[in-house]
């Protein structure tokens, strides 16, 4: 399994869990300590899974708290065709050239198609490498097999930070169109 550095999903789930039955006796009892421990902990827990959950995309590689790992290139250059696109769509309707607005448009969408395939494909290896470090990580912890129990944590984290990177830029660019 992970490392116990690197923020858990479980953990803080637990954690969360913990302080409301420690809440609920505070409350029971009027012992203002065991609320005051519920609240500490009950906040750790959520900075642990904004932890766990974040993530991000920078210049060709996925970034998060389980490391960096590289994107898949139809995610950088499907970005970058939209961009292009964007800018010839801009500069047709500024000179009148209805040619290079058409052509910026067409670059536009080709890009956003090019850049969801990317996408996708680092989503499902991601997900894949996640599931396969995480047995991969338990079969090698109880065979005592303490260099594919490493792997095997890497291969996790990796299709983590890739899964990551991916939901990173999907949010962005649903807070995008949001406005």
């Amino acid at each position: 399994m992970s490392d116990k550095t690197q923020p858990s999903a479980i953990q803080s789930t637990i954690d969360s869990i913990t302080a409301t039955g420690q809440s609920i006796l505070g409350a029971v009892t009027g012992n203002s300590a065991d609320k005051a421990q519920a609240q500490d902990r009950k906040d750790k827990a959520q900075l642990e899974d904004d932890a766990n959950h974040a993530g991000a995309s920078l210049g060709g590689v996925s970034v998060s708290s389980s490391g960096v790992a590289a994107n898949d290139p139809n995610r950088t250059e499907g970005s970058w065709n939209q961009t292009i696109g964007s800018g010839k769509e801009m500069l047709g309707n500024l000179v009148g050239a209805e040619g290079l607005k058409r052509e910026g448009i067409e670059q536009n969408k080709q890009g956003k198609g090019q850049e969801a395939q990317g996408q996708l494909s680092d989503l499902g290896g991601g997900v894949k490498d996640r599931v396969s470090g995480t047995v991969g990580s338990a079969v090698a912890g109880l065979t005592n097999n303490p260099e594919a129990e490493r792997a095997s944590r890497e291969q996790h984290d990796k299709g983590k930070t890739l899964q990551r990177g991916v939901e990173s830029e999907l949010q962005d660019q649903a807070d995008a169109d949001r406005k």
